[in-house]
């Protein structure tokens, strides 16, 4: 029987679709999310020790995307991890009206609500954390029926086929990672908007259409101010941009950024530390 290396980490601040991401650059068999924790297995014979997660966290310690971490270690006889992962996903009531839920959960639908299905293959955000339930939120209120959408960093897809689901008319949702291209392409086949949602592999500067009325985009800080520049040029006149994946502490270096390319704070939102903005073209 295999042996499994389990690796339960701790990081400060919690982002785990950030730690996820550069971690599935490992050869690893499954990440699970237990806020506040990650659990990172490994089979044993493809030598993934301590160190090598060390050193990925390292990394977003010198970014300075993470200020800390912790990482404890075990070892187990090998076990069913797609069920012991199944298990730590649940229905999720983001608000009156949307609804996140895996595949494989059962759910009373109520009139009005708009349910996303997303199974997030074990490697990006199940909308539990604060950031995605922001960002839904936010899309909610200010979405107007028939736009244009573009989804950066769009992992799930989620972000992107809730948009369409509220009402607007298509959406491009781009991810750099090749599993969110994969996860992506699933999830907007489960919902059935794979006519409206178009999955792209690569990077903002990779979208030739322009003039989006609406850009999400929920990843950190430090990305944010990187690609502010392309996510202005994407912006069409009088356009939403939607932002979250930002700590409160972030909130006057992106106010000022933002600010700097022309774009109007027009709403904010926080949830426990973690916070959305909501910018205008002028």
């Amino acid at each position: 029987m295999k042996n499994f290396r389990e690796f339960v980490i701790r990081t400060e601040p919690f982002v785990p679709e950030l730690v996820s991401g550069v971690l599935w650059n490992l050869d690893i068999a499954g990440i699970t999310e237990d806020e506040p924790l990650l659990k990172v297995f490994a089979v044993e014979e493809n030598k993934v020790l301590k160190k090598n997660v060390e050193e990925v966290l390292n990394n977003l310690l010198q970014q300075k995307i993470i200020i800390g971490y912790s990482i404890e270690e075990n070892i187990f006889e090998d076990k069913n991890w797609n069920e012991e992962w199944e298990k730590s996903l649940n229905v999720i009531e983001v608000s009156d009206r949307i609804v996140i839920k895996p595949s494989f959960r059962e759910y009373e639908e109520k009139p009005g609500q708009i349910i996303l299905t997303i199974d997030p293959k074990m490697s990006f955000g199940t909308g539990e954390h604060e950031t995605t339930k922001l960002m839904l939120l936010m899309i909610e209120k200010h979405i107007t029926p028939g736009v244009s959408v573009l989804d950066v960093g769009t992992g799930t897809g989620v972000l992107a086929i809730a948009a369409v689901k509220l009402g607007a008319k298509d959406a491009i949702a781009i991810d750099n990672d090749e599993w969110c291209y994969d996860n992506g392409i699933e999830n907007a086949q489960q919902n059935s908007v794979s006519d409206k949602v178009k999955i792209m592999l690569g990077e903002i500067k990779d979208v030739s259409k322009k003039d989006f009325q609406l850009v999400l985009a929920n990843i950190n800080k430090h990305i944010l101010i990187d690609i502010a520049q392309d996510i202005r040029n994407h912006l069409g006149e009088n356009g939403l941009l939607i932002l979250s994946g930002l700590l409160h502490t972030d909130y006057d270096d992106i106010l000022k950024k933002y600010s700097s390319l022309g774009l109007r704070l027009m709403d904010k939102s926080q949830m426990n530390e973690w916070m959305s903005l909501v910018f205008k073209a002028n």
